[in-house]
């Protein structure tokens, strides 16, 4: 009896021990991809600055920029990233899937350089706070949340495709009041990608990955996170943001 209690004594100290063990594994992972994340942000956030301030001291850069052709290469470029990496990540070394991460970034900062040229310097960085804290506060809920948001994640995938195609008709109507209506929507389910997208991403952690498979999986959640925050941020930008 006496050695019945002593192997359930360990088997639960045991246990407890794997059970630290995993957390410890998974918090230091999801600060992997919250760092791949940040470290993406602050890229596109240089390339950004640096290439509004090149146009806005050269017309001709501009020009090129902005108002030519070129212009449609420079927006669509971020997407071609993005489906490049989706596709791909699985024959990449981690060292080659990070750096094409990061070209995706100051590609994104480059496609985005505009709106320091439509929208006040403060106003951007009041809504970029205002935005770093909403997503903190939202995917630490989706972190730490114990329900099962798996259900909200057909239904934020319809309102996404739904409002790329009301942007699409908007190109054309340039209704303001539609724009408004885009932009509600928007933050609505870029807030709640945020939390669903940091719960799939706890969840898909296994601490019996081999450092290629979790350092693919890192870059591909960062990936995920640094999109809802870039598009949270816009949205907002709509909103809040002042215009010169």
């Amino acid at each position: 009896m006496a050695d019945l209690r002593n192997y359930q004594a360990r088997a639960a100290t045991a246990g407890s021990r794997t059970g630290a063990a995993i957390d410890e594994g998974l918090r230091a992972y999801m600060l992997r991809v919250y760092n791949l994340m940040a470290l993406g942000l602050a890229i596109t956030g240089v390339a950004a600055m640096a290439t509004a301030q090149l146009a806005m001291t050269s017309p001709a850069f501009a020009q090129i920029m902005y108002g030519s052709p070129l212009r449609w290469v420079v927006m669509l470029a971020p997407l071609g990233f993005v489906f490049f990496l989706s596709a791909r990540i699985h024959k990449m070394s981690v060292a080659s899937a990070q750096t094409t991460f990061w070209a995706f970034a100051a590609v994104m900062g480059i496609s985005l350089s505009s709106i320091f040229l439509v929208f006040t310097g403060e106003s951007i960085v009041r809504v970029f706070f205002i935005t770093a804290a909403s997503f903190g506060a939202l995917s630490l809920w989706g972190y730490t949340t114990k329900r099962d948001l798996s259900g909200m994640g057909s239904f934020l995938f319809m309102g996404l495709i739904g409002l790329i195609l009301a942007m699409v008709v908007n190109i054309f109507l340039a209704s303001s009041a539609l724009q408004f209506a885009i932009s509600a929507i928007g933050v609505l389910i870029f807030a709640g990608l945020t939390a669903y997208d940091t719960q799939q991403i706890k969840e898909m952690y296994y601490e019996g990955d081999g450092a290629l498979v979790a350092g693919r999986k890192a870059i591909m959640s960062a990936l995920r996170l640094y999109l809802d925050f870039i598009n949270l941020f816009m949205f907002l930008l709509q909103f809040l943001g002042n215009r010169e």
